[in-house]
């Protein structure tokens, strides 16, 4: 009788130790398994913020937007151009008055000074790759070639325009902020996109220092 109750107080223990083994084990299991996702969220939360921070690193490193005064032969300021970086160029966001009715040549020029009354100090077109002048030409176009810009009877122009071959980040062959600077232009004619060295324009009517 004896040896029975023995037997059974020994079975029913360690049928207890099993039991408490086994749920050792799903404890364990369970906090490994919450260890292992609170591991990924944070590495999941790393990489995002390591994504927001090259975004904001490329945010950066877009050049400033510049304003660019444009001033007359009487050294009067008659209008601006706005110089903002985008992938395809540099857009320019002309306004201006005080102009004579026509079509006029308009483009950047190799140095940043603007010396009226004639702005010859401005220097040729700009063209670090030494092409030739004027988008009609085989050779061409100089970095600093622009589309020819229209002004109406009311004397006054509003235009955005994209220049291709140019940029405002510094260090690059065709910056316009290189060590001499550039300048924008408008001339007194009309360019033909392919005479050299530039298009026949005609003189320098309009010229704006383009710097930070």
């Amino acid at each position: 009788m004896k040896k029975s109750i023995y037997l059974f107080m020994f079975l029913v223990l360690t049928m207890g130790l099993i039991l408490a083994a086994c749920g050792n084990d799903e404890e364990s299991q369970e906090g490994s398994d919450t260890s292992n996702e609170e591991t990924t969220d944070r590495d999941t939360d790393t990489e995002d913020e390591a994504d927001i921070g090259e975004d904001r690193d490329t945010e950066s490193e877009m050049p400033e937007n510049l304003t660019v005064d444009l001033i007359n032969e009487d050294e009067e300021n008659v209008g601006t151009a706005e110089l903002a970086e985008s992938d395809e160029g540099v857009v320019i966001t002309l306004n201006a008055s005080g102009l004579p009715e026509g079509e006029f040549g308009f483009h950047f020029h190799e140095n940043g000074q603007c010396d009226a009354p004639d702005f010859e100090s401005a220097g040729d077109h700009f063209n670090p790759t030494d092409a030739s002048h004027g988008t009609d030409h085989e050779d061409g176009p100089h970095a600093g070639d622009l589309p020819n810009l229209v002004v109406g009877e009311d004397g006054e122009v509003q235009e955005e325009i994209t220049a291709e071959h140019v940029t405002l980040q510094t260090g690059e062959e065709n910056s316009l902020l290189d060590d001499n600077g550039t300048s924008l232009v408008i001339h007194t004619e009309a360019d033909d996109y392919e005479t050299q060295p530039s298009g026949d324009a005609g003189d320098r009517m309009l010229c704006g220092v383009v710097s930070r």
